[in-house]
């Protein structure tokens, strides 16, 4: 089937409607130069040829190696329901539901994934239409200068650096001033952090774990911050949230996370989910969809989307936000994640792949050279090579074996640092083979 499917004939018939005779002619209010020459399009395949040159570049991804690789990213297991479910046509197919009449099933999907967030965060409010965990901290830190009008942000190095990245991306063009704290020893330095804080800064942001993998406790900087009057940011990792101290006990404004590890498969690079929660003094900040439970005037319950003085319902330069995405499909994967698993089995799956984490670390620390650098961790931790990370990646690799994230990549001086991460899916056998590859790399 040729790419557009008229015959000369129906072309004809539609040319002749609108009052023309040619295409040349149907575009000939657009001047010559402003037309493409030709598109340098090959010429077209049947569906055989495609589907072979297409699993033909697939096959090219390496698919079948064991991977130590987090640094944001988690290799869940995910149960076999999520995918059954969510591949329901009704699902597919849903656009943004504005019409709340017809809307009623994905509005309070919404609600629940809303409501089951805010709890797993423990803040009072979450929104569902965030693209990633970096979008949902530059929203984050757009929420705090709405709200207190000031244009400094403290940030702490040891947040994970592809969302710095994108922070500075976003900002370039916007007159804040984004000032980072650099880590001590793969931990937050909560002391400079709080030396950094003054009555010109907007937000402080700190991550927990944070990117090497390094737990701590932020309440004291929350506090003194609170004082400052200024908005305090937390990123997460939401798998670890069941066991560990939450963004709420802390006392923290906001609370992002990426929300892969909640039924989404690591798919080469997403679609993901941005994940955002954050106390009731910022609920007017929040950007994105926000599903509210009311009642009609005879009594029964309904949903229906609120807040939306934002995006398109508005004029643009008086949005909240001009990220506009409608996510609902990975946040309703979230929403069934955490519903199978429930409470039991989060906490199960954060404590199997705590206890594959630092029995890896057992092992590797035994090895000549090795040492592994931070303490608490959860389910990653940061090692330190006597040699170069990379060779070490490079020679493993020709054993299909992806031993950790290079961190020399974003941190200058840890070219020997190498960040291994474990979850529920990781086995002791892995975790045996992969120490006594790293052994005779060294």
């Amino acid at each position: 089937m040729p790419f557009i499917p008229h015959t000369p004939a129906e072309q004809s018939e539609m040319l002749a409607t609108v009052g023309v005779d040619s295409i040349e002619a149907l575009f000939e209010d657009i001047p010559k130069k402003f037309r493409a020459a030709e598109l340098n399009l090959p010429e077209g395949l049947s569906e055989m040829d495609v589907c072979q040159k297409l699993e033909k570049t697939a096959a090219k991804n390496h698919t079948d190696l064991t991977s130590f690789l987090g640094a944001g990213f988690y290799d869940h297991y995910i149960p076999s329901a999520v995918d059954a479910l969510c591949s329901r046509g009704e699902f597919y197919t849903a656009y943004t539901p504005y019409q709340a009449e017809a809307s009623q099933g994905m509005l309070q999907a919404i609600f629940e994934y809303q409501t089951a967030v805010a709890r797993l965060l423990d803040l009072q409010y979450a929104n569902a239409s965030l693209y990633d965990g970096g979008t949902a901290l530059y929203e984050a830190i757009m929420m705090a200068v709405r709200q207190n009008k000031r244009t400094r942000i403290v940030i702490s190095e040891s947040v994970n650096p592809i969302y710095r990245v994108m922070l500075d991306s976003y900002t370039s063009n916007l007159k804040l001033d984004l000032v980072t704290i650099p880590h001590r020893n793969c931990e937050t330095d909560v002391d400079a952090l709080l030396a950094a804080l003054n009555d010109d800064t907007a937000a402080v942001i700190v991550q927990n774990p944070n990117f090497f993998g390094t737990i701590q406790d932020f309440t004291a900087l929350f506090t003194k911050a609170r004082e400052h009057k200024i908005v305090s940011i937390i990123s997460t990792y939401p798998i670890m949230q069941s066991v560990l101290k939450t963004p709420g006990e802390m006392g923290a404004d906001i609370a992002v996370a990426e929300g892969q590890s909640l039924g989404l498969p690591l798919s080469f690079g997403g679609p993901y989910l941005g994940i955002m929660a954050c106390n009731k003094q910022l609920i007017r900040q929040m950007p994105g969809r926000i599903v509210g439970r009311t009642v009609d005037k005879t009594g029964k319950t309904g949903f229906v989307l609120t807040l939306q003085a934002r995006e398109q319902h508005i004029r643009r330069e008086k949005a909240t936000s001009n990220i506009c995405s409608n996510q609902a499909l990975c946040a309703l994967r979230a929403l069934m994640y955490i519903s199978l698993l429930g409470p039991q089995g989060l906490k199960k799956t954060a404590q199997t792949g705590i206890e594959r984490a630092h029995y890896a670390a057992n092992r590797l620390e035994r090895l000549p050279g090795v040492h592994v650098l931070n303490q608490p961790f959860g389910n990653e931790f940061t090692v330190k090579l006597p040699v170069r990370a990379y060779e070490v990646i490079d020679k493993l690799l020709d054993y299909k074996f992806v031993p950790g994230f290079p961190l020399g990549r974003y941190y200058q001086g840890m070219d020997n640092h190498l960040l291994v991460a474990c979850t529920e899916k990781t086995t002791k056998q892995c975790i045996g083979i992969l120490a006594e590859l790293i052994g005779g790399a060294l």
